[in-house]
This record gives C-alpha cells, sequence and structure tokens, in this order.
C-alpha cells in the first residue's frame, strides 16, 4: 500500500494533469477519444507493476464502503453506467481505477454497428452530453464469451468487481416480438454477470420506450423473472428508467415493479428534454438524441426521492445522472439510492473521480 501523503499527491497531479489533456482531448471527436483514451489504458495496464500502481492510486480497499446490495458484496456504491463499456472489453482497467461495478451493454441478441456517426457530442459549458449511439454492441454471444473469460482470470480472489448486464432488444426488431430479444440476451449472459439491468428507456433505438408502457413492460418482466425463478441462483432483475415519465407512470412501473418482484431500479436513462440548457450552439442543443450529464442530476434525484418515498424504502435505488463530485452522490443516497452510478462525470472529471467521491463522502 503507497503511503497516505504519495497516494494524495499523486491523486492531486493527476487531476491536474487530466484538467490540461481534457483540453486537448476535447479537441477531437469524441467517440473517436473514448476508445483512444480506453485503449491506451488497456495497453498500459498489460504491465504488471503499471496496473498495481494505478490501482494503488485510484482504488481503495477500505472496508467502510463496502456493502451488500440485494445480496451481492460491493466493495464501494460507485459504479459506471452502461454504455461506457458496451462490449466488456475494459473491465480489468476500470476496476484498476476504483469502480465497485461496472454496468456492460446495451447487450442486444446480434452485433448492430448503432446509429450513423457523428452520434456523441460534448456540451462543455452545460458539462452535458448527447448520444444517440443505438446499442451499438458485438451481440450477446461474444460478450458472453468475453465476460466468461475475464470471470475465470479472476478465479481465486477474495473479492471482485461486480458486473451487471444491461439488456435490451435489436434495432430492427419489432416490439411485438420484442420479449425473444431479452430472453436470449438473459439466458446469454445469466453465467457471466451478477445481476440484470433490463432497458426500456433509452430514446435512441426507435420504439423502445414504448415497451415503458403497463402492459408491455409487465409482459416482459414477468417473464424475464419467470426464466430467472427456474434457474438454481437467480441473478438480481433491475429495470432502468427514462427520467421524462411523469409521476403517473412512475406509479405504474412500481407497482409493477412489486408485482413481478424486481430487485431494484435504475433511475435514470438520458432524457430528451433540453430545458435549461446553456449552449449557444442550437443547432448542436437540437440534435437527436439522449442527454446526459449536470442538466439531469436534479431530475434524476427527484426521481429517486419519489420513489423511495412511494415504496417506503422497499425497493434498492441505483442512481445514475449527473453524478460528478461526492455531493452529487450524497444528495442522491439522501433521497434514497443505496448506490450511484456515473458516466458523463467520468468524462469531464476524468480517472480520479470515484477516489474523488469516496475521499470526500
Amino acid at each position: 500500500m503507497l503511503p497516505k501523503t504519495i497516494q494524495t499527491n499523486c491523486l492531486n497531479f493527476t487531476l491536474k494533469m487530466y484538467s490540461l489533456l481534457r483540453r486537448i482531448l476535447f479537441l477531437f471527436p469524441p467517440e473517436r477519444v473514448h476508445y483512444l483514451s480506453m485503449n491506451g489504458l488497456r495497453l498500459i495496464c498489460r504491465i504488471p507493476l503499471v496496473k498495481i500502481l494505478i490501482s494503488r492510486i485510484f482504488a481503495t480497499d477500505k472496508n467502510e464502503y463496502s456493502r451488500e446490495v440485494f445480496g451481492l458484496q460491493f466493495s464501494n456504491p460507485i459504479g459506471l453506467g452502461a454504455g461506457f463499456d458496451k462490449n466488456a472489453k475494459y473491465l480489468n482497467e476500470l476496476e484498476a481505477l476504483g469502480f465497485g461495478f461496472v454496468e456492460i451493454g446495451t447487450v442486444t441478441p446480434g452485433p448492430q454497428p448503432g446509429n450513423e456517426r457523428p452520434r456523441l457530442f460534448r456540451l462543455p459549458a452545460d458539462r452535458a452530453l448527447l448520444n444517440r449511439m443505438g446499442f451499438n454492441n458485438d451481440g450477446a454471444l461474444v460478450i458472453a464469451k468475453r465476460l466468461s473469460d475475464w470471470k475465470s482470470s479472476q478465479a481465486g480472489r477474495k473479492s471482485k468487481m461486480i458486473v451487471g448486464g444491461n439488456i435490451g432488444k435489436s434495432k430492427l426488431t419489432p416490439n411485438e416480438e420484442a420479449l425473444k430479444d431479452y430472453e436470449i440476451c438473459f439466458e446469454a449472459l445469466f453465467d457471466c454477470v451478477d445481476y440484470f439491468v433490463v432497458n426500456v428507456s433509452s430514446p435512441n433505438t426507435p420504439g423502445l420506450r414504448a415497451l415503458q408502457e403497463k402492459g408491455e413492460l409487465r409482459k416482459i418482466l414477468s417473464h424475464l423473472q419467470s426464466l430467472n425463478h427456474q434457474k438454481p441462483r437467480p441473478r438480481p432483475l433491475l429495470l432502468k428508467i427514462a427520467p421524462d415519465l411523469n409521476f403517473s407512470q412512475i406509479d405504474d412501473v412500481i407497482e409493477i415493479a412489486k408485482e413481478v418482484g424486481l430487485d431494484g431500479l435504475v433511475a435514470a436513462n438520458t432524457t430528451l428534454n433540453r430545458e435549461g440548457l446553456i449552449t449557444k450552439d442550437q443547432e448542436l442543443v437540437h440534435q437527436s438524441g439522449g442527454l446526459s450529464g449536470k442538466p439531469l442530476c436534479q431530475r434524476s434525484t427527484e426521481i429517486v426521492r419519489y420513489i423511495h418515498e412511494k415504496t417506503g424504502g422497499s425497493l434498492s435505488l441505483i442512481a445514475s445522472g449527473g453524478v460528478f463530485e461526492a455531493e452529487d452522490a450524497r444528495k442522491k443516497m439522501e433521497a434514497g439510492a443505496i448506490m450511484v452510478q456515473v458516466w458523463t462525470g467520468f468524462i469531464y472529471e476524468g480517472p480520479a473521480i470515484v477516489r474523488n467521491i469516496l475521499r470526500r463522502f
């Protein structure tokens, strides 16, 4: 273990360097920078001593952060939301950066390229991102094999990072056949992930959000839970909801969640709302796609608080949307979340985000 003073100095140095590096990286297309950065991190982490050093600087082994949620032991409550590591390629590196859990996906039955580029945009003035990626991923079977290999590499360890599987339907699958897509993904990933999140709330797959309607949602979740209960060791099953639902629609979700016996909800996905943005480029602001980051922070917290109060805390809630620093995470937990996920905050705050949140928690 590195002495505390050295860790602090390394963290402070990293923050200064990332602040400078971010200015350079933000000059280039965000999707290209994303893969360049993560592939670079993966390359240097192949050097054992370097990976150990990165882990010593950014990760924490303090038991005070550990918690048990829906029967799983999480090393800390700060996770990485779905969409960042869609294909489960960077789990070792993300663990070295201190994440308590990572949600891979969204995974579809077969590989699909997603929407045409450009499909990811930065709004620095609003500390936000706008994306219309469209579930670009390698497909359930390829990702399952990759996860299985990673899981095998973790054998014998006392603790490991928790991995969730976020599943969705293919772009070309009509909604009336969506149930089969979710089943395929569920079965393919079952032995490779620790929990599942059903994604019916992305705004970037045509017609997907219609599956949030009461009848369709009940059908999908009931079927998956039925399959789940047939397994010797069922996986925790969660639902990710849109921030654009009104409270009446959220009440429907709560009713179904209780009826089906969901383990929890992830609140919330990206939003179609553009109110209050200060970015001056209106053409950019009104690009199609979902908005994430700071503009979503207050709304996602409101949803968490509403669900927590409405259910009396009977549903485990993972809060996602606008978490950049410890205060953001604290407010969401005070509202009723048991854990939080970052995504856009990771892009803006850099690799020290988990450590910085935890040390100021």
